[in-house]
């Protein structure tokens, strides 16, 4: 049986790649908005004049800075003190769906009600490896 340790990077690795993959979009978004002529490059010093489409994505990639954080020091902390059970590899990987879902409800629509229902699953995830972190330190 392969060791829930090893098993519990993988939703991390997973978080990551969408991270990078992000950047990719983003950066190619913008040099195609400058190429276009849609905006100029400067518009996107502060992203006061970013096209609704790129700002999206901006803002999910800031996104992909605030509540993953919180799993990644989770996962680091159970895996430090060896106490990762499968509960914590699937609620890694709740959160992860919950990521790429959010992502693409934030970068493809503007529904922000579907999105803010959506962010209880990226939560639930996250929650459940806070209370087994919680646990841990308890014990």
């Amino acid at each position: 049986m392969t060791d829930p340790r090893h098993l519990l990077l993988w939703p991390v690795l997973a978080q990551i790649g969408l991270t990078f993959g992000l950047y990719v979009w983003l950066s190619v978004a913008r040099l195609l908005a400058v190429r276009r002529g849609e905006v100029q490059f400067g518009c996107f010093e502060f992203g006061r004049d970013e096209p609704a489409p790129i700002a999206r994505i901006t803002r999910n990639l800031s996104n992909q800075f605030e509540l993953p954080v919180i799993v990644f020091a989770c996962v680091a902390l159970l895996i430090a003190f060896d106490r990762v059970t499968w509960i914590d590899v699937s609620a890694a990987w709740l959160f992860f769906a919950g990521r790429v879902i959010h992502t693409g409800i934030q970068t493809l629509t503007d529904d922000v009600r579907l999105r803010g229902r959506v962010f209880v699953v990226n939560f639930l995830g996250c929650a459940i490896l806070v209370a087994h972190l919680g646990l841990v330190a308890l014990s």
